[in-house]
């Protein structure tokens, strides 16, 4: 027999045993499974922000939003329709004006401070007849009572010298989502006018702001 026969003949077994040795490694790093299991996706994950919008209602057919301003970017608007003084023109001395409105919270997340910030009273002419007086304001008494509470009361002049805090005021701690807050405007006219008083107006800004 040569020798490149014999090297031949040799190599088989060793090509056999290094390739059983090759499978039996292989199947001993296969990681091993149980039998039992148990798992859990979680497939709905999410977070998003809620909305605070104001709504101020009269009676029920006039009504005015925060975003009617254009829309939720600024989330602030005028509303000229609800006058909370009453708006009558023609009041005698000693005569007072009741006018009730609600406050709305229509978004979704509660309203944790909610305050009434009334702006500078003004006095201007009511018509072509005019008295001389200037100080209308001060003759004019406001009390603002949501319920049993009582927000302010006092002269129109002396109402601008803070923001009113509701909340603390009512006893509250928010304004919930869909939460309405009832608020009352008694508007007086003193008693004791003269004639000098005559065909005059006063005028006086209310800004009423939600925060969350």
């Amino acid at each position: 027999m040569s020798t490149a026969t014999s090297k031949r003949k040799l190599s088989v077994p060793v090509v056999v045993a290094g390739g059983v040795s090759a499978i039996v490694l292989a199947l001993g790093m296969t990681p091993t499974f149980s039998a039992f299991s148990a798992s859990i996706q979680n497939s709905t994950n999410t977070a998003g922000t809620g909305t605070l919008v104001m709504e101020e209602k009269l009676g029920s057919s006039t009504t005015c939003l925060s975003t009617d301003g254009g829309s939720i970017n600024s989330n602030s608007a005028t509303c000229a329709s609800i006058n909370k003084y009453g708006g009558n023109l023609a009041m005698v001395p000693g005569q007072t004006v009741t006018t009730s409105i609600t406050i709305r919270n229509a978004g979704t997340v509660d309203a944790t401070s909610f305050s009434l910030t009334p702006g500078a009273c003004a006095q201007s002419n009511n018509g072509t007849t005019n008295g001389s007086a200037a100080d209308l304001c001060s003759r004019i008494t406001v009390v603002v009572t949501s319920g049993s509470s009582t927000l302010y009361s006092g002269t129109a002049a002396a109402m601008n010298t803070a923001a009113i805090d509701v909340l603390a005021k009512t006893g509250a701690s928010s304004v919930p989502a869909g939460g309405t807050v009832p608020i009352t405007f008694a508007v007086k006219a003193d008693a004791a006018l003269g004639n000098t008083y005559q065909g005059l107006k006063i005028s006086q800004p209310m800004t009423w702001a939600f925060g969350a």
